[in-house]
């Protein structure tokens, strides 16, 4: 037993080595993993060629769906970069704050909480990231403050996916979940809040901007909580960072009324008005809203590309029950919604006159570049991560963990949601995966299953924030190596991670449902 525990770990062992270790880039580590998690499946579980085939075109389906938004987020990138709308923000945002601490928690933490809320799939990382850029932040910073900002927001954000998937695998009513999972949910909002400022510039950062964050965490979290409670669970994350974009402006001009003449004094000239800078991210807002419209997302869902996968067997009795694969809603898709903002904003600084000779040249080569190392990348996790799946070892692994920690199963519940995200890059799969087994030691060990299915998708929303396939969107807006990101960010997920494990523990001894 403990040798198929070891053997389905090898291939998540095999990339933290070479990304931490050997300093390998995603594309190269994730090949690795991605064979080694093949010869494991064939060889030791009993996972026919037939059912390898199916896998594989199960992770190539994820990985269009995945690399669709990459190239879109690309192509926003390019084109307000091109314009020099990134510059023109850098010089203009410290008009209203130049606090840093206060910049990377309205961009890295609100800004990215509502963008996951509209958007998500990797959209946050990959618009802030260039913005904070833009700021003067170092690259590896610039991706850290954002993945470690709005993870809390995942499992609402993205119109509710990863909710709707957990629902779906227990088998439990939203309106009994929900308010579980949203208080789960609040308590990393805050944690997220604490990790954002650590990252922005350390402990100093962090007491100097812990009165905003005191202020706007409990805004952000609580109109969460009190949207999901009502059954709005689509919107949840979208509201929550609408009421921290609220909060974070009011706080912001209280800040620079009280600090007039320093405000003053820091003020820049720029070539492009702060309100063009910040247009294409207004009409990218703008766009994902009106896709939210019945009618207008009925219009836009006419076109779908979609597998169906039969029923499959490993010779050792582990079956994979028939489904469809993943969907792709080819003019709905976050990718397309990206896309649209791409080329009206392009057309608008056109109009004003922002671009030079050869820019769409520049801006197709840039989006090539990134795109391609980027995609190869996402192609070899995803590829990796749907075979284990697929062939058992993803659930022998957890069950191994459960089994291993005994009575204190609680608190290794959201590590098991976090594990589950790691390897997929997704909250969504880890609730897939994982939602069914972490109900049932629930129940077996006798706590509260709800306590527990929060603490999955809690631990996968943050576990999310610090698997390589998402690690590979951030680093493809922004010229940064995959391994000191990866790094960082997974050690701000797993003391997250950590304290989630720690109010998951103390939850399951008081009064539930």
């Amino acid at each position: 037993m403990f040798l198929d525990w070891l053997l389905s770990f090898s291939p998540i062992l095999a990339i933290l080595v070479l990304m931490l270790g050997f300093r390998w880039r995603g594309v190269q580590a994730g090949a690795v993993g991605w064979l080694i998690a093949l010869l494991v499946a064939a060889l030791r579980f009993g996972a026919g060629w037939e059912l390898l085939a199916y896998a594989q075109l199960k992770g190539l389906l994820l990985t269009l769906f995945v690399v669709y938004i990459i190239w879109g987020a690309l192509l926003f990138f390019r084109v307000t970069d091109e314009a020099g709308a990134v510059t023109a923000a850098g010089a203009w945002l410290p008009r209203l704050t130049p606090d840093r601490g206060l910049q990377a928690l309205l961009l890295g933490w609100v800004f990215s909480t509502f963008l996951q809320g509209v958007g998500g799939f990797g959209v946050p990382v990959a618009v802030v990231a260039p913005l904070l850029v833009g700021l003067g932040f170092p690259p590896v910073a610039a991706i850290v403050i954002p993945s470690v900002g709005h993870p809390w927001a995942v499992t609402f954000g993205s119109l509710g996916s990863s909710f709707y998937a957990l629902m779906a695998a227990t088998g439990r009513e939203g309106e009994e979940l929900a308010p579980w999972c949203a208080a789960m949910l609040g308590l990393a909002c805050l944690a997220c809040g604490a990790g954002t400022l650590w990252a922005a510039g350390g402990r100093r950062t962090l007491r100097s901007g812990l009165a905003p964050m005191l202020v706007i965490g409990p805004a952000m979290a609580g109109t969460q909580f009190l949207v999901v409670s009502l059954g709005l669970w689509s919107i949840g994350a979208m509201m929550a960072g609408l009421a921290g974009l609220v909060t974070g402006v009011v706080w912001t001009r209280w800040r620079a009324r009280s600090k007039k003449q320093e405000a003053r004094g820091e003020r820049k000239e720029a070539e492009m008005p702060f309100g063009w800078a910040l247009a294409p991210y207004g009409l990218l807002v703008a766009i994902v809203l009106i896709a939210l419209i019945p009618p207008v997302r009925a219009f836009l869902g006419q076109v779908v590309i979609r597998a169906h996968f039969p029923e499959l067997a490993t010779a050792r009795g582990w079956v994979v029950e028939a489904e469809t694969g993943r969907t792709i809603n080819l003019f709905g898709h976050a990718g397309a919604l990206l896309t649209y903002a791409s080329l009206i904003a392009y057309g608008l600084y056109r109009w004003r006159g922002n671009y030079t000779p050869g820019a769409v040249g520049r801006i197709l080569r840039g989006v090539a570049k990134r795109g391609a190392r980027a995609g190869l990348g996402t192609l070899a996790m995803v590829g990796m991560a749907v075979t284990m799946e697929q062939a058992g070892m993803t659930h022998l692994l957890a069950e191994g963990i459960a089994r291993a920690v005994g009575r204190a199963f609680p608190l290794a519940a959201p590590f098991i949601g976090a594990l589950g995200a790691f390897m997929t890059g997704s909250n969504t799969n880890s609730n897939v995966v994982f939602g069914d087994l972490q109900q049932s030691v629930a129940t077996l060990i006798g706590v509260s299953p709800l306590v527990i299915l929060a603490a999955q998708t809690a631990g996968g929303a943050i576990g999310s924030a610090f698997a390589p396939a998402k690690i590979i969107v951030g680093c493809s807006t922004v010229d940064a190596d995959e391994g000191p990101v990866l790094r960082k960010v997974m050690r701000y997920g797993l003391a997250i991670v950590a304290l989630l494990a720690l109010a998951t523990g103390i939850a399951v001894y008081l009064p539930g449902p």
